[in-house]
């Protein structure tokens, strides 16, 4: 008798686990399974790296700098010969980035030039993170993560005007810069 109870019991505690877990890919298990292939490039950078002077910063920019921990970023290299891997696999970060959880915050460009959508993780007035996701035909695309704490997005674009000045020539970001060249 208690045999069969204990059956019932890990039955029960398997079922709900197995029910539980979440089977559609994220965005996270994308970067990790795509950072080591071929046209993929993948990189973490700390806001440090950035080589921004903390001294030049508004008080709303310091605090928009301080919300953020770090980028992620991941990026795929378009070239003549893969373009149906190209599309397969903006494809599958798009399925990803259409799940309920990612709030669309603004969408531009056009098919010539390339197009960009910023989603976000989070409440209005408290983001966890920002998906920047840009793409061209010509070139490929690249997801860049932003992972922080209470992100407020109109301080963040103050800081944007900051990060467009600042001085990337020994930042890992370059990396990215290149691999599209």
């Amino acid at each position: 008798m208690t045999s069969s109870i204990k059956h019932s019991i890990v039955l029960v505690i398997l079922i709900a686990t197995l029910s539980s877990c979440n089977q559609n890919p994220s965005l996270q298990t994308y970067f990790v399974d795509n950072q080591e292939r071929t046209n993929f490039i993948s990189m973490d950078v700390p806001l440090t790296m950035l080589n921004i002077d903390k001294n030049t910063l508004s008080s709303d920019q310091q605090e928009a700098y301080n919300s953020v921990e770090k980028l992620n970023v991941l990026a795929y290299k378009s070239d003549s010969l893969s373009t149906d891997d190209f599309e397969a696999e903006l494809a599958k970060v798009t399925t990803i980035l259409k799940d309920q959880k990612y709030n669309e915050l603004m969408r531009g460009g056009n098919p010539e030039d390339g197009k960009f959508t910023i989603k976000y993780v989070g409440e209005d007035d408290d983001i966890d993170e920002f998906i920047v996701l840009g793409s061209s035909n010509t070139m490929g695309f690249a997801v860049v993560r932003i992972l922080g704490n209470d992100m407020d997005p109109n301080k963040l674009m103050m800081l944007s005007s900051v990060l467009q000045k600042g001085d990337f020539k020994d930042a890992k970001i370059e990396e990215v810069m290149n691999f599209f060249k």
